[in-house]
């Protein structure tokens, strides 16, 4: 990979972590509210991933905003409601892998401690997560457009053409 190339990555990965980082704030503030107030398990039947999946949708939100305004500011998508699809999606899925964590953590290994579901949940299910959203938002929402049509276009000069 070219010095610039490698750059560019690690600069977006800089600031994809501290977007991520400020989501994360906010997800395990909010998961720990709604945990220890209302969602709590003897209230509420699967009240832990109710509790989850609300705080996860709003960091998610965050997010977007972080990383389209930030992050990827220079390929953000022209369809910001596009864009905010693709990413809440994408961010589901990654999300849904934190889920899972904490749903096996929780309710399979019976680790219901709010420090297991802390570990289970905003350190293992965020860290997986967030490397699937990195890798999937970097390639696929916001991708360097400009790039791809410059070597499609390289591609489609003849042999020895412009060189």
């Amino acid at each position: 990979m070219r010095d610039g190339r490698m750059r560019s990555l690690l600069a977006d990965l800089a600031r994809f972590v501290l977007v991520g980082g400020l989501g994360l704030v906010l997800d395990v503030v909010v998961f720990n509210l709604l945990r220890q107030s209302s969602l709590t398990d003897g209230h509420v039947g699967g009240a832990v991933l109710i509790a989850k999946a609300l705080a996860a949708s709003l960091a998610i939100m965050a997010n977007w905003a972080g990383n389209r305004w930030w992050t990827f500011r220079a390929h953000r998508r022209s369809n910001a409601v596009s864009e905010a699809v693709m990413f809440f999606v994408v961010s589901l899925v990654g999300s849904g892998i934190s889920l899972l964590c904490l749903a096996v953590s929780h309710y399979v290994l019976d680790l219901t401690s709010v420090l297991a579901d802390n570990v289970s949940a905003n350190v293992i299910g965020l860290a997986l997560g967030s490397a699937f959203r990195f890798l999937v938002a970097r390639t696929w929402i916001f991708r360097d457009r400009g790039a791809r049509l410059t070597s499609d276009a390289a591609a489609a000069l003849p042999i020895g053409g412009g060189r």
